[in-house]
């Protein structure tokens, strides 16, 4: 802020008897805050916002902490290193969550890759025992995996192979839910 500029300010921000609005402060963004003596209330002091020239009404951002202040939530006005604090603070919170996107994102490509999957089983053992054990597993899953694929009869295809399957239990198309009506609940004994 220029010299001149901080001269007016501390100027308009006197309470001298004459004045009808006093200059309260200003936000980063060049905005005024004013304070002036209500006609129909004496006891009572308005605030408004000036925004800075050239600025349509309806662009005009209010800080929270200045906001805080227009609606007599706080009493005093926030302070120019309160507002760049605060600035900070939404900086940070801004690169945290970026920092937490990316972990999320880092975290859901770990769990859709195939490789981190576990490993299969070993197959092959020094041990004879377990080798024949695991061999007649493996035939049998075998035996379970090609009758599963293998259709009931011929031109038929199964449930999981057809796409427009649908199981008996489920409603049709014009199926409405019925009316519920509430009963009395049934009180529990002593």
């Amino acid at each position: 802020m220029s010299p001149i500029n901080s001269l007016w300010f501390k100027w308009k921000s006197l309470r001298l008897p004459w004045r009808r609005s006093f200059l309260v402060g200003y936000d980063l963004a060049g905005n005024t805050y004013w304070e002036f003596k209500d006609t129909l209330n004496a006891g009572r002091f308005r605030r408004i916002v000036k925004p800075r020239p050239r600025t349509h009404h309806g662009d005009l951002e209010v800080s929270p902490q200045w906001h805080q202040w227009l609606r007599y939530v706080r009493p005093e006005p926030p302070s120019i290193k309160e507002q760049r604090d605060d600035i900070q603070r939404r900086e940070r919170i801004l690169l945290l969550a970026e920092m937490q996107r990316k972990r999320w994102e880092a975290d859901q490509l770990q769990l859709d890759t195939p490789e981190t999957q576990q490993p299969r089983p070993a197959t092959r053992t020094s041990d004879p025992t377990v080798s024949a054990r695991t061999e007649t597993v493996s035939r049998a899953m075998d035996v379970d995996a090609s009758q599963a694929k293998a259709p009931n009869h011929v031109g038929a295809s199964t449930a999981k192979e057809d796409l427009f399957f649908r199981p008996k239990d489920v409603p049709g198309k014009k199926w409405q839910p019925e009316s519920w009506i509430p009963t009395p609940s049934k009180r529990r004994g002593p």
